[in-house]
């Protein structure tokens, strides 16, 4: 008996307003890999992640995350389950460590959140409220935040985006090793940040899967940026 994917979306549609967000997508991520969903703005990529993260209700369809349908689990699930959303989503009137320590507290078997702000260049400037942080340490401090606990599925929307090119490296390596031990799910534009980390590559136009399967499958021969736009050019509306 084949073992069930850590996360699996099958024929979702997800309509706003008259706005059709998702359009049957089907795909999945499997513990211990890296899973990236790329597509350009409008791709239906955030939309389907906050289908998998409980914050949306599915039209139609299924998602589906450690077996279980996300805007019906329990707390007890969702514990399980570490989100960094597209905007932080971060109290701004706390300090980082103020925050992170309150996270940590919530699980069993949190990690070193003093190693965690060290290692992303935190230190300096933990003791700030958040709103006084840049955009790219929020973007650090929300990491960190999503991947505290130990999560088994972890669904980063943008990981990087704002960062300079040495937190850039520093995030991939957390992410890589997160994902020895959980299924880690990162929506992306950098094709670059697609090549370095996926496992298992999704690409998204107009709310539909155009193309699925490991970065050799998806790329066929040709670089990933060339395939990228061959694929959504044809499935946009």
């Amino acid at each position: 008996m084949c073992a069930v994917p850590a996360v699996e979306v099958v024929a979702l549609h997800r309509d706003l307003g008259d706005v059709r967000a998702v359009d049957g997508a089907s795909w999945s991520a499997e513990q211990g890999h890296v899973t990236t969903v790329l597509g350009p703005n409008g791709a239906g990529k955030t939309t389907t992640m906050e289908c998998l993260e409980g914050l949306q209700r599915p039209t139609s369809g299924t998602a589906r995350v450690l077996d279980t349908d996300p805007w019906r689990a329990p707390a007890q699930h969702r514990a399980r389950i570490g989100v960094m959303l597209q905007d932080g989503g971060l109290p701004v009137t706390t300090t980082a460590r103020r925050l992170l320590r309150h996270v940590a507290r919530l699980h069993q078997n949190p990690a070193d959140v003093a190693a965690l702000l060290t290692r992303l260049d935190l230190d300096r400037v933990a003791d700030r409220s958040i709103r006084r942080l840049s955009g790219g340490e929020r973007q650090r401090v929300a990491l960190v935040a999503a991947l505290v606990g130990r999560p088994e599925v972890a669904f980063l929307d943008e990981p990087t985006a704002g960062l300079d090119p040495h937190a850039r490296l520093e995030v991939w390596d957390l992410i890589s090793e997160t994902a020895r031990e959980s299924a880690v799910v990162v929506t992306t534009h950098s094709f670059e940040e697609a090549e370095r980390l996926a496992d298992h590559v999704v690409i998204m136009s107009a709310g539909r899967v155009v193309a699925e399967g490991s970065l050799d499958q998806v790329c066929d021969g040709r670089p990933l940026e060339e395939r990228y736009f061959a694929l959504t050019a044809g499935a946009r509306r």
